[in-house]
């Protein structure tokens, strides 16, 4: 008998490293998903952050099938325009002075790590190749970034840990600036923490951050994978704080749903990145590059990113008003812009939460120190932000409280 026929049948053959929900998704429109039942869902989780400009925006289904009708892939030892092209949109519009592409924000993520790295290669000091990081971090799922971000919930069974990195408390300057040895290279950092529960950066941390770089020879990175094109109402977030880093990594809404990741750099800690040192066999591909600018399109038309602040303002206010009416269920809203956290009370479990807003029609994601993230597409309005705040209203007067529990399990 054979290896295949030894197997046991199983109910599905993708790697089971998920625990999925039973809908299934057969297309989208704008802010709403609609599932193979015939049901639409208010998509407040947009992926994880991904589907910026909502599902099927025309002008990037336009870009994509314009594209795919001309050429898919052509690698990179050969120069591809958009590529170009949409590299020096983001350099003309951000800190950059250079723009490396890639596939994900992990792999953006590794980019930025090999990069600071090498300057202090290039520069001399080989020795220093240590990177700063804090508590409660998400840099990606590659066997480098689990151990960049540091939490055992992704480093258990993977070890050894991959060495050079250092983790201090979220938000500590004295500890940051203690943590500095002579072989520390640079500080890695999310503006406002992802997976860890929308926490942000207290005021002044991120400028502190900077200092102690400068004052060391470091370089700053900023993880903006999840934070950056637009979510915040800015274009970057760093731009919220007024702090520009040496490198930064972004994905995510970048793509508006295709896969692309890129690191963007200064000229100074790109010292060194020359032919040979990083490469990727899809990165920056046709197909990308031409979603990647029509994205920027739509990010950089004139009041775009305002009407983005000014929806984000409305949705946090709408939020802490629901807080204040389920406290037993809320206990904080947190985050920045159109990516909002609630933090659950004692008792309620944000992965419980999130199941019951789905069976009501709202889908958001779940995150560390049991927060239920909105991310909702950059194009909401106020009707979509009164929908969910209604729905959110109904599950959270229904959550039976824990005396309620008791007394049902009695």
């Amino acid at each position: 008998m054979n290896a295949a026929a030894q197997k046991q049948p199983a109910k599905s053959a993708v790697l089971p490293t998920y625990n999925r929900s039973p809908v299934a998704f057969t297309h989208g429109e704008g802010v709403y998903l609609y599932s193979t039942e015939g049901r639409r869902y208010l998509d407040f989780g947009s992926g994880i952050a991904v589907t910026a400009l909502g599902h099927c925006h025309p002008h990037l289904v336009k870009a994509l099938t314009d594209q795919a009708a001309k050429l898919w892939h052509c690698s990179n030892i050969y120069t591809i325009p958009d590529q170009e092209r949409l590299a020096k949109r983001l350099t003309d519009l951000t800190f950059a002075d250079a723009v490396f592409f890639a596939n994900s924000g992990a792999e953006a993520v590794e980019c930025g790590i090999k990069m600071i790295r090498h300057y202090h290669h290039s520069t001399g000091n080989p020795g220093k190749y240590r990177i700063l990081c804090v508590n409660n971090a998400f840099h990606g799922r590659t066997l480098t970034t689990i151990f960049a971000g540091g939490q055992a919930k992704h480093t258990e069974g993977f070890g050894p840990p991959v060495d050079g990195f250092d983790h201090v408390a979220f938000g500590n300057l004295n500890e940051m600036r203690a943590a500095v040895t002579a072989q520390t290279a640079g500080i890695l950092v999310e503006p406002i923490q992802g997976e860890g529960g929308y926490s942000a950066t207290p005021p002044g941390y991120l400028q502190g951050l900077r200092a102690i770089c400068d004052e060391f020879g470091l370089l700053l990175m900023f993880d903006e994978v999840q934070t950056g094109n637009g979510r915040t109402g800015k274009l970057y977030a760093y731009d919220v704080y007024g702090v520009a880093p040496d490198i930064m990594a972004t994905a995510k809404g970048l793509g508006g749903g295709f896969p692309v990741g890129a690191c963007l750099a200064s000229a100074k800690a790109a010292t060194g990145m020359i032919a040979g040192t990083h490469g990727s066999t899809f990165g920056g591909n046709p197909l990308a590059m031409a979603v990647g600018n029509a994205v920027l399109d739509v990010l950089t038309q004139p009041g775009f990113l305002d009407k983005v602040s000014a929806t984000g303002k409305q949705l946090h206010a709408k939020l802490r008003e629901l807080q204040k009416r389920h406290p037993r269920v809320f206990v904080e809203v947190r985050g920045l812009g159109l990516m909002a956290g609630l933090r659950c009370a004692e008792g309620v479990l944000s992965g419980d939460m999130v199941a019951k807003l789905r069976e009501a029609g709202l889908l958001s994601i779940g995150a560390g120190e049991n927060v239920v993230r909105l991310a909702p597409p950059l194009i909401i309005d106020d009707s979509h932000i009164a929908e969910a705040i209604a729905i959110l209203d109904k599950v959270a007067a229904a959550w039976p409280l824990p005396a309620e529990k008791a007394r049902a399990a009695g």
